[in-house]
């Protein structure tokens, strides 16, 4: 590689090259761009340092203040104040708007998604839903759940399985997976494959037989099952 930059550098320069050591062709060629790549690496470094320190990390600060009311009206149920505000404090939609960068921005689209559920307006939480990622392995399961639950209140039951058998994909734990199994297995039955509804249920009261709902996936079983 070194030979053919020489190369290069001599039908470049003509005679200055002739005058150049073997040490000095070297420097001619690679040293403006070794300074470019040094420079240009010093610059993100200060670039990211910069951004986090005056700007990313006081907005993320500032985010969590502001969602504070919002998380507080949906912990009351006030789903449509908690997703637009009240004239004073932002709901989550404005946190969106404004703080989307941020980490409390992102969770936003959940909550959002969460609240459009809520207030019947499905397709605006499938939407909401989507656009949220996490690699939280309980959060991301639930997400996917939650959109299966708007595929069912819309009444397309073939989403709906598609979406549960995602949030199962992600992460198997004693948490989400009885809940999902079971909302799986009443889209199954809403669909009219009863079979695979009992298998499901069947599954998950053996694998998680202490689980808090089990007695309602033992309910559910013996209604299917008659």
């Amino acid at each position: 590689m070194v030979k053919d930059n020489k190369h290069t550098a001599k039908e470049g320069f003509g005679e200055v090259e002739q005058v150049l050591t073997k040490t000095e062709q070297f420097i001619e060629n690679h040293l403006k761009t070794t300074l470019y790549v040094v420079g240009g690496i010093v610059f993100i470094i200060l670039a990211y340092l910069g951004i986090t320190k005056f700007y990313a990390s006081p907005r993320s600060k500032d985010a969590q203040v502001q969602v504070f009311q919002a998380q507080n009206y949906f912990s009351k149920d006030s789903f449509n104040l908690a997703l637009n505000g009240d004239g004073n404090s932002l709901g989550f939609l404005d946190i969106i708007d404004d703080y989307g960068s941020t980490e409390t921005g992102k969770l936003a689209k959940y909550y959002a998604g969460i609240c459009y559920l809520h207030l019947g307006e499905y397709d605006n939480a499938i939407s909401y839903l989507k656009k949220f990622k996490t690699d939280d392995m309980l959060l991301a399961p639930l997400t996917k759940s939650a959109i299966g639950d708007a595929y069912v209140e819309k009444g397309n039951y073939e989403k709906a399985i598609s979406f549960y058998k995602e949030g199962l994909e992600i992460n198997t734990n004693e948490f989400t997976t009885p809940t999902i199994s079971l909302k799986l297995a009443l889209a199954y039955e809403a669909k009219g494959d009863v079979e695979k509804a009992i298998s499901t249920l069947k599954e998950v009261k053996s694998k998680y037989p202490t689980n808090g709902d089990i007695a309602t996936i033992e309910k559910t079983l013996a209604r299917i099952s008659q």
